[in-house]
């Protein structure tokens, strides 16, 4: 096992489906604000081994800044991520992405600029293969004062103007492969502009208003049985009290199985998150703090190249 550490205090959290047990392992991560925790678990999950750890971060915290970065085509590791950002207290992995252009498939905001966009469709198949799919995908944001927010998203390259959604929105299926934010606000008209400091995107968004609600189907995200598939996981939430949560598993191994995207957003659920994403996951899946691995990656304990991440910075005086 990784990082066993000595601990300072055992947290509980209890649902109707289990009780898992997380212990802080602070004093395994160097000097950390007051606002800000790092917690461990080894709980079976669906009697399943599992290695698991989440950050909490307190939005409110004005000596900290929330933000995301990208290494525009190209891709680096989350240690290399930590260098170039001047090591940073948190960085987790972000966006899918394509190996072949090492694009980003999702929206990035860094310093209230969008950097990168949602991919904005893809082909059809069978009966379709004549049409596009444009999906909608779950994203986290925060603004500059400090709220978070998860919403589905639509990205407008001519403008880069991110529109959101509250609810969620079923994919549309067009005959053109590109899709206007005024063609979008005529069929969805709940669709506002979302202004955001920063912001990361991901999918499917895992729980929503307090309750466990997968919107697979709706983002077209997994296809056939894989929501049910166990990996190595990343997600993103924050609870009703405003404070940031990144959560990772890890997976793949003997000692570790990993999660179904259903049992990781009733985890979510059950450290407090009243909204929450699930970011990309497998062998990207990977948090630091304070430079330091908190779990071990699923490629043979090497981190994988992504290009972007998402990161808290301490703010210097």
């Amino acid at each position: 096992m990784k990082n066993l550490l000595p601990f300072a205090a055992i947290f509980f959290c209890v649902n109707s489906y289990a009780q898992t047990n997380w212990i802080n392992i602070d004093a395994g991560y160097g000097s950390l604000p007051s606002s800000f925790h790092v917690y461990r678990s080894v709980d079976s999950v669906d009697g399943k081994p599992n290695v698991m750890y989440y950050a909490v971060a307190d939005l409110h915290d004005t000596s900290l800044l929330f933000t995301a970065d990208t290494s525009f085509g190209r891709r680096l590791t989350p240690t290399e991520y930590f260098v170039k950002n001047d090591q940073p207290l948190l960085i987790a992995n972000a966006t899918f992405f394509s190996f072949a252009t090492n694009q980003n498939l999702n929206v990035v905001v860094k310093d209230g600029k969008t950097v990168s966009m949602n991919m904005q469709s893809f082909k059809g198949n069978g009966e379709d293969s004549i049409l596009f799919y444009h999906p909608f995908f779950g994203t986290f944001g925060i603004s500059d004062a400090g709220r978070a927010d998860v919403a589905w998203t639509f990205s407008d390259s001519s403008n880069h103007k991110i529109l959101a959604s509250q609810t969620p929105v079923r994919y549309l299926k067009t005959n053109n492969a590109s899709l206007s934010s005024g063609e979008l606000l005529e069929r969805f008209p709940q669709f506002t502009d979302w202004h955001v400091q920063a912001a990361v995107g991901g999918g499917p968004v895992l729980v929503q208003n307090g309750e466990v609600k997968v919107t697979n189907n709706e983002e077209r995200k997994f296809a056939g049985k894989a929501i049910n598939d166990r990996h190595p996981r990343t997600a993103i939430g924050y609870t009703g009290d405003n404070k940031l949560i990144v959560f990772v598993c890890e997976g793949r191994s003997e000692t570790a199985a990993g999660l179904t995207l259903t049992s990781m957003a009733k985890i979510m659920k059950e450290i407090g998150c009243v909204e929450a994403l699930n970011l990309d996951g497998g062998g990207s899946s990977c948090m630091l703090i304070n430079g330091k691995e908190t779990n071990l990656p699923s490629s043979k304990g090497v981190q994988r190249q992504v290009p972007s991440i998402f990161m808290i910075q301490k703010k210097k005086h």
